[in-house]
């Protein structure tokens, strides 16, 4: 009976074969795609190494090639092949424990190894190259329009209203964030085409608008609808943070409790603000 762990190894290198295969084909980067086609054909040959020893054809994991596939499409192929080659730890340490018995493993998890550092170097997508813009434009909206959806939530206290006043802000905000970053851009000496930072910059903030205003139209309670807005908050800074770690290999944690800490921060703030405003001021909607 052929040993399971040598199926196991024969069955991941074969679906990252097809993984690669399918990317490289539909990638227009000449230099990402040879590089992708090379990085294929090692898998391909270790999934023939590790066939000689089981002895044993076997198909490939369909699901994971679908799922890896449509994740770097989405994505970005950045983001789509670091994750899965993260998921390859686990097989890179069981290459290491066969190296005794199998030769020929020790090769194997060589290359394993250098394949991540290739990726690292050869990808250059127009993502991560704005990723900068998508930045500022999240973070912009996160801390200012949190911070005026808390206020408008105790001095006005009408979901509606706090709904319609959001909009226009957070409107009016996303277009002037975005022309603001064409103007700079067109100044600048970094190499980024001005309009497009201007539009990722300008649809990251008005996205995170929506997203932010959306419980104000769903939730009749106003404290309710401040809540649901800052579960929302939290999970949009979870998980852009995610990718960004992922496909920059920055550091989740503290990118994280920084954007956290700012938009907490300044609701909290700003929900005092309209507090005072409301007693003082006396108003009554």
């Amino acid at each position: 009976m052929p040993n399971p762990q040598l199926l196991a190894a024969e069955r991941n290198e074969i679906t990252e074969y097809q993984i690669y295969s399918r990317l490289a084909a539909q990638t227009k980067d000449a230099n990402n795609r040879r590089i992708l086609e090379q990085i294929a054909a090692d898998e391909l040959r270790h999934s023939q190494v590790w066939e000689k020893y089981s002895g044993q054809p076997v198909k490939p994991n369909r699901k994971l090639i679908w799922f890896y596939f449509w994740l770097a499409k989405i994505f970005g192929l950045s983001f789509g092949l670091k994750l899965m080659e993260k998921g390859e730890s686990l097989a890179q340490a069981n290459y290491q424990t066969m190296t005794e018995q199998f030769p020929e493993a020790a090769e194997i998890y060589r290359d394993e190894e250098s394949h991540e550092a290739r990726l690292i170097d050869m990808l250059n997508e127009e993502k991560l190259q704005y990723i900068g813009s998508i930045v500022l434009g999240l973070n912009d909206a996160l801390v200012e329009l949190t911070g005026a959806l808390a206020g408008l939530t105790f001095a006005l206290q009408n979901t509606r209203l706090i709904a319609l006043a959001g909009l226009i802000t957070g409107i009016a905000a996303s277009l002037s964030m975005a022309v603001s970053v064409y103007l700079s851009n067109q100044t600048s000496t970094a190499e980024k085409h001005p309009l497009r930072a201007g539009a990722y910059t300008g649809i990251a903030y008005i996205l995170t608008v929506i997203l932010l205003v959306l419980p104000y139209l769903l939730i009749s309670n106003v404290f309710a609808a401040l809540a649901a807005t800052l579960i929302i908050a939290m999970l949009i800074i979870a998980g852009f943070n995610f990718y960004v770690s992922v496909a920059q290999g920055t550091n989740f944690r503290r990118r994280f409790l920084e954007m956290a800490a700012l938009s907490l921060g300044v609701s909290a703030l700003t929900f005092l603000i309209g507090a005072v405003v409301r007693i003082f001021w006396q108003v009554q909607i």
